[in-house]
């Protein structure tokens, strides 16, 4: 009978820290191919502005994006103006407000017929996005 040295094969009091190392790598990478999906329509510069006191809005708003070419789009989609106005009137009767991202290089004039359109839609009012001074 051979004499037995040491604890016995019970429970450890250590605690193995490799299966929590795993999982807050896969969310690491996860979060890291999620994150530039979240922002919405095309990339443009916006212009600065400082923040306002007006508090921000509850709905999710259609996004028109109007690029230094003076392309526009609808979400990150191209449209031309007509289409633009289909866009728009289908999103009202939905509910859904419109917010314009236009690009800070860009005139009141180069924007005027995106924002024309939106008018001759029915949108009664639209956003401006802008990015906030620190």
């Amino acid at each position: 009978m051979g004499a037995q040295i040491g604890p016995s094969g019970g429970v450890r009091a250590t605690i193995n820290i490799t299966p929590l190392v795993d999982v807050v790598l896969v969310l690491l990478i996860i979060f890291m191919v999620v994150t530039p999906l979240l922002q919405r329509g095309k990339d443009v510069q916006l212009p600065k502005a400082s923040k306002d006191a007006t508090p921000e809005a509850k709905a999710d708003p259609a996004v028109v994006s109007v690029t230094l070419e003076k392309q526009a789009y609808w979400e990150s989609n191209a449209v031309t103006l007509d289409e633009l106005a289909a866009k728009v009137v289908e999103a009202q009767q939905r509910g859904r407000k419109v917010m314009v991202k236009g690009d800070a290089r860009l005139t009141v004039g180069d924007m005027r017929p995106v924002l024309d359109t939106l008018q001759r839609a029915g949108s009664k009012g639209v956003g401006l996005a802008v990015q906030e001074q620190p």
